[in-house]
């Protein structure tokens, strides 16, 4: 370990998911021994976690990839650094870092054996006042962010990154259609905007709306009054082409609208299925045969990919959006109901070691 070994602590409190499918009530608060460090193990003092739909899907029993039972909760985490094992290169005491979601996930697309490093899924998460986490599995917290901000980064932002440069890079003055005002969503909105995009983006309510054009979306569609809004949106750009990116969130139940937006040889980035009503409406892959589109699946990002997105956090001065209420360590089931109650505007963000 790295040097004032006698101010390490030996135990941590961490939460832990102890009953798949049991709900809130499946989260258990417990202590547990904070283990010894190999060579190239980083120990974190973590100091603010954020909440994604991945979370509660994990919870609830109802996420497709893989989850341990007994788990640590949580992919996305930030805090300092208090110890180092003797080989690690990147970071010492003091450093404030960054999770990454997939562990292994290292470089380039996603692999079977990276898919199944997921923190807070089948690896031990970030919902813990001590994290033990090998050093290729954070990154730098980026300068001028807070460990809340900071905290926000793992899942939605570099999702919202992989949607809209994972495939082709954005480019200015091209056309990006994002849905709600989630994590993913307002990342993808912020970066899209930094990149020189114009932003469509879809809401359900007055107050979001303004929340979404103070963000700089160019044009806001409320859902709810405008039910086709995917043809709606799609008089907003230049010769009724359709969008070059879209960022889907809803799954299957948004999707075809999705699909009467985008443009010829245009993408359509799914990364989540937060609409959870069905549709009768059978999507196939004619469908987006006709719109000559792509349609990819997007699990967050590599840690490379990570990297490039904090470069141009730092670079275009990006700040996260943190929801308005936050919650303390003891709060986090308060916070999972907030959550999945959808109360929240931007991130939800769990304070640990206050």
């Amino acid at each position: 370990m790295s040097p004032s070994n006698n101010s390490i602590p030996k135990s941590t409190a961490q939460w832990v998911i102890r009953r798949a499918k049991a709900g809130f009530d499946g989260l258990e608060l417990e202590t547990k021994e904070i283990p010894s460090l190999g060579p190239r193990d980083v120990l974190v003092k973590m100091k603010a976690v954020s909440l994604n739909f991945r979370d509660m899907a994990i919870l609830m029993g109802l996420y497709p990839f893989p989850a341990s039972s007994g788990v640590v909760p949580t992919s996305d985490g930030a805090g300092e650094v208090v110890a180092v094992g003797p080989q690690v290169k990147d970071f010492k005491e003091g450093d404030g870092v960054v999770t990454l979601l997939n562990q292994g996930h290292q470089h380039g697309a996603i692999d079977n054996l990276s898919i199944m490093t997921g923190l807070g899924g089948v690896l031990d998460g970030a919902l813990r006042e001590y994290g033990v986490f090998h050093e290729q599995g954070l990154v730098p917290l980026p300068k001028g962010l807070t460990f809340e901000e900071g905290a926000t980064l793992p899942c939605a932002a570099v999702t919202a990154w992989n949607a809209l440069n994972g495939l082709k890079v954005l480019k200015p003055g091209q056309y990006v259609l994002v849905q709600g005002t989630g994590g993913v969503s307002v990342f993808a909105l912020q970066f899209a905007k930094a990149a020189g995009a114009f932003v469509v983006a879809t809401t359900s309510s007055a107050e979001k709306s303004e929340f979404l054009k103070k963000q700089g979306a160019d044009v806001v569609i409320n859902y709810k009054e405008t039910l086709n809004w995917g043809e709606e949106a799609r008089k907003h750009t230049p010769k009724n082409a359709g969008f070059d990116c879209i960022v889907e969130i809803g799954g299957p139940y948004t999707l075809p609208q999705s699909l009467a937006a985008i443009k010829f040889e245009g993408i359509i980035s799914m990364v989540g299925f937060v609409a959870q009503k069905q549709t009768s409406e059978d999507i196939s892959l004619m469908q987006s045969l006709l719109r000559v589109c792509t349609v990819r699946g997007v699990l967050a990002g590599s840690r490379d990919m990570m990297l490039e997105m904090d470069a141009a956090i730092e670079v275009n001065g990006i700040k996260p959006i943190v929801d308005k209420r936050t919650f303390s360590f003891k709060e986090a089931k308060d916070a999972y109901l907030y959550q999945w109650e959808q109360k929240h505007i931007g991130k939800v963000v769990i304070k640990i070691n206050e």
